[in-house]
This record gives structure tokens, C-alpha cells and sequence, in this order.
């Protein structure tokens, strides 16, 4: 994927909404690969997969990756080592 095809955090917030009631955009997560620790709306999301990629800034590591099918959602958070979410 070219630089200029992602988006940041923010448009991951539907997909996420489906699944959490609360805003995960303004979570602070930890990316597993470099250690990098961003508010989730910093991270790079790319909308023109098969679901929905959000990539560390640093190093690129995918964060997560949440896709939706006729009968099911999956949610990866693999490539986070924590997402703190504040009260």
C-alpha cells in the first residue's frame, strides 16, 4: 500500500463502535512490534481491505484488524501489547 492510501485512527470508529460501547479513538494503545505508545486516532488506517487495518505510525506493525462478514465479526488485536481505555 502507498503512503497516501491510509487514513488515521478515527476511521476505524464505526467498525469499532459495532463492537464497543464506548470510543475507542481516544484509547491509548501500545503497538507490540517497536513499543511506540499512541492515542489509537494517531494510528494509520487503510478502509480498502477486506474489513479494516489500522497500522502503528512508527513502525507500521498492524495494530489491529476487524472484519465483518454476513454472519460474524472478527477483531484482531494481536499487534497491540495493551489498549487503555480512559474512564
Amino acid at each position: 500500500m502507498s503512503q497516501d492510501s491510509h487514513l488515521d485512527g478515527n476511521a476505524a470508529a464505526g467498525a469499532l463502535s459495532e463492537l464497543f460501547a464506548v470510543d475507542l479513538t481516544a484509547a491509548i494503545g501500545q503497538c507490540d512490534g517497536c513499543g511506540r505508545t499512541n492515542v489509537f486516532a494517531e494510528s494509520r488506517v487503510y478502509v480498502n481491505a477486506p474489513g479494516t487495518v489500522a497500522r502503528c505510525p512508527g513502525c507500521d506493525a498492524v495494530l489491529l484488524r476487524v472484519v465483518t462478514t454476513p454472519n460474524s465479526t472478527y477483531l484482531d488485536l494481536r499487534g497491540l501489547t495493551y489498549l487503555r481505555i480512559p474512564n
